[in-house]
């Protein structure tokens, strides 16, 4: 288990730092929910899963988890809201005290903005659909990331990236979008900007949303629709990260 001495079932974290669209909700469930489905490996083992709403309940104590993982949101971290710059002195204190943790788009952002690097808007707009991503030397050596493929599909909707790495932190997958698509921070803290939580279908209604925005960026919607791809390999960092890193040390 972590770092903690408490006896009993692995208990892991779920940060809802957001909602979805209101049809992904009642189609595919909400962020919290899609997190749930990929973590069977984890329940199998007796894993207790507990969702804190950060925007709006209190902070556990950190000796109170055996690991957290910190959702994607449609809020930017750029915007400084008060619940999230509240939870950055929260992951410093996580990542002193080697807490598992794994942030996933907005939560890949939040963490490289509070261990030291800078978040914000990607300057060449947004990113979206299944894209090819190469892990790198530090990826191939990594203890989650050395099980995929040197290139691997994952899903990917987001307008801010982390813009620059903090100083500490090792990069194990990039693409030609974003060199930081996968970062760890620390021995048990990791944190992607792609969503390993996500299936095609659920890409497809960010894709409908975001029609638009990406067309108006140069890119084709219905291409990117027409590429979408089941992404296993990114899919099974999630089982990977709670079996390894929080209920074994």
């Amino acid at each position: 288990m972590s770092q903690t001495s408490r006896s009993g079932p692995a208990r892991l974290a779920i940060f809802k730092t957001g909602d979805s669209f209101s049809d992904v909700v009642q189609h595919h469930g909400d962020f919290e929910d899609l997190f749930i489905a990929r973590l069977q490996g984890f329940r199998q083992q007796g894993g207790i899963i507990e969702v804190i709403d950060v925007r709006h309940a209190s902070l556990p104590a950190v000796s109170d988890q055996d690991g957290v993982i910190v959702t994607g949101s449609h809020a930017m971290v750029s915007d400084q809201a008060p619940w999230s710059e509240a939870l950055k002195p929260w992951l410093r204190r996580a990542w002193q005290a080697n807490l598992p943790l794994f942030g996933v788009c907005y939560g890949h952002q939040l963490m490289a903005d509070a261990f030291g690097g800078v978040a914000g808007y990607h300057p060449s707009g947004r990113e979206c659909g299944t894209r090819l991503l190469t892990l790198t030397d530090e990826g191939r050596k990594d203890p989650l990331f050395a099980s995929l493929p040197e290139r691997f599909n994952a899903q990917l909707t987001h307008a801010q990236s982390a813009l620059t790495r903090p100083p500490q932190s090792m990069i194990l997958a990039a693409n030609d979008h974003d060199p930081y698509q996968a970062l760890r921070h620390g021995p048990r803290q990791y944190s992607v900007q792609f969503h390993p939580e996500f299936t095609p279908a659920v890409t497809a209604a960010y894709l409908a949303h975001q029609r638009e925005v990406l067309a108006d960026q140069g890119e084709d919607p219905d291409a990117l629709h027409q590429g979408l791809r089941d992404t296993p390999e990114a899919s099974s960092l999630l089982d990977a990260f709670t079996l390894k890193m929080v209920i074994s040390d």
